[in-house]
């Protein structure tokens, strides 16, 4: 069984790696400055770019010196980094663990806690080299000089230097360890969402299996695709443009935008865990017994983290200390708020009563929503965006949950599926200027674009990168859950579930009478 599980994932990563090595070595024709304006110059969550130092003295006349990371930035990145991982550990565990019953709390815990050190291995390992790395329009690369396989490359002990990748300026570098670490726990995060949507049931063993197919399949290839590119340095003219642009992600080149995650972290877990909910079965007494979360203080406390931690991730995305850091930052703090008083008030509305629940589902919400357009969006496109996701999350995990059916044990698609998919779409609207947006950055003339924004076709755009989204998830996740299941099983026996996966799995329990 175990070398059918290991000969299973090394084909798919050789496949994997076969299409995007492919498809670098298709010839790239430049487009015209008009076709790819809109496309190529809006800035998104994460370009990666190596600085290239000049190697000879023949050309060090006329090459400008190599930019050197400023430590405003590099301090700020790191700091971000660890709000993030503050997010999930212990943020997300907690807000995880106190939504289920007390005898399967620690099951929940250490399942977010393995899944973040698991991916983080995987991370430096394979998965930064095939996120960012230049191979093709689908995925990075694992050969060749800008491999970043085993984290190859990025520092020299022979000569005692380290690389560093493009942000947003043009001649503004962090190091590239710094954004290794920031973009891993990403990555970490997004799997860790994934367990909520069927919590209370899952194998330890099956749940780490999934994760490892599932992060390797779907989650590297969305994070290429969307967030690729290689930088602005490059580009000096249209023909530049239009050549640089070619190198980036297939959902980059479209002109799709997402500032630190919406279809590439919620969306994409989202649709990973409504699709285990479905093929793992409800749980044990679904819909006859009472299922109601065991300490609503944890849950708050998580929420409360998610909030704080998710500064670092909206703003830490902008890649710099500057101006779009602090818009992202305003616009996470004030989208949140709204999107909890929406849903509080609504809840209040109709069930008679405010609770807990709702404020801190509420502000999930509003952070899901914004996460995409935090740094592309003006204050108030971020408050009507909060007040629109904390009721229609609201009827997500209500009025949603009924019709599909499904056992979503922790409501991830009802919040992160549907506020991920309504921030997708709304960011192409309140980007607009008209709106207070940012609009689309030129960096052909290194300004914001003089052409005429168009809320329609950017739509159409974000609507294109949701749906490129869903099925890719989908495909990924119903194949990962078949072989997991054909492999080893994905759910306990119904005893162990009755009894608690605390004991039965673990042999540990959260609490002592």
């Amino acid at each position: 069984m175990k070398n059918l599980f290991t000969h299973t994932v090394v084909g798919l990563v050789a496949a994997l790696c076969f299409v995007g090595n492919a498809a670098a070595q298709e010839k790239v024709t430049p487009a015209t400055a008009a076709s790819v304006s809109a496309s190529a110059t809006a800035p998104a969550a994460t370009p990666t770019a190596l600085t290239t130092v000049a190697a000879t003295p023949a050309v060090a006349t006329v090459a400008a010196a190599a930019p050197t990371p400023n430590k405003g930035d590099t301090a700020w990145m790191m700091v971000a980094t660890l709000l993030v991982i503050l997010m999930t550990i212990p943020g997300l565990a907690l807000f995880y663990g106190g939504l289920v019953r007390s005898k399967n709390m620690l099951s929940i815990l250490i399942q977010v806690f393995m899944i973040f050190a698991v991916i983080i291995v995987l991370w430096c390992i394979y998965g930064y080299s095939l996120a960012f790395t230049e191979g093709g329009s689908f995925i990075g690369s694992l050969t060749g000089p800008d491999s970043r396989m085993f984290l190859n490359g990025i520092f020299d002990p022979a000569k005692g230097t380290f690389a560093t990748v493009a942000t947003f300026s043009k001649g503004v570098v962090i190091p590239e360890f710094v954004y290794v670490a920031f973009q891993g726990t990403f990555a970490a995060i997004t799997c860790g969402l994934i367990i909520g949507a069927f919590a209370e049931r899952a194998k330890f063993a099956a749940v780490l299996l999934f994760v490892v197919l599932w992060f390797t399949f779907s989650y590297l290839p969305i994070a290429h695709m969307v967030w690729f590119w290689p930088g602005p340095d490059g580009i000096k003219d249209a023909a530049s443009l239009a050549f640089e642009t070619a190198k980036g992600g297939w959902l980059w080149q479209k002109g799709a935008l997402d500032f630190a995650g919406g279809t590439v972290v919620h969306i994409n877990a989202a649709v990973a865990g409504i699709v285990g909910a479905y093929m793992i079965g409800r749980r044990v007494g679904y819909g006859k017994e009472s299922m109601a979360p065991h300490s609503l203080t944890m849950t708050m406390i998580g929420a409360s983290l998610l909030w704080v931690g998710w500064f670092g991730f909206n703003a830490g995305s902008a890649l710099e200390a500057g101006d779009i850091a602090a818009l992202a930052f305003i616009n996470t703090l004030l989208a949140t708020a709204a999107a909890s008083v929406a849903w509080v008030f609504g809840e209040w509305l109709v069930k008679g009563k405010p609770s807990m629940l709702g404020g801190a589902s509420g502000a999930v919400a509003g952070l899901v929503a914004i996460t995409p357009a935090c740094g592309f969006v003006g204050p108030m496109g971020a408050l009507i965006m909060g007040l629109l996701a904390g009721l229609i999350c609201l009827w997500g995990v209500n009025g949603l949950k009924r019709l599909l059916g499904a056992d979503d044990s922790l409501d991830v698609f009802g919040v992160h599926g549907v506020g991920g998919i309504l921030g997708a779409l709304l960011t192409g609207v309140f980007a607009s200027p008209a709106l207070g947006g940012q609009g689309i950055f030129d960096y052909v003339t290194n300004k914001m674009s003089a052409d005429p924004y168009s809320i329609v076709s950017q739509v159409i755009i974000q609507g294109e990168a949701v749906l490129t989204t869903v099925l890719w998830s989908g495909l990924v996740s119903v194949i990962a859950y078949k072989l997991v299941d054909l492999m080893i099983g994905l759910r306990v026996p119904e005893d162990e579930e009755r009894e608690g996966l605390d004991i039965t799995s673990h042999g540990e329990s959260a609490y002592h009478a």
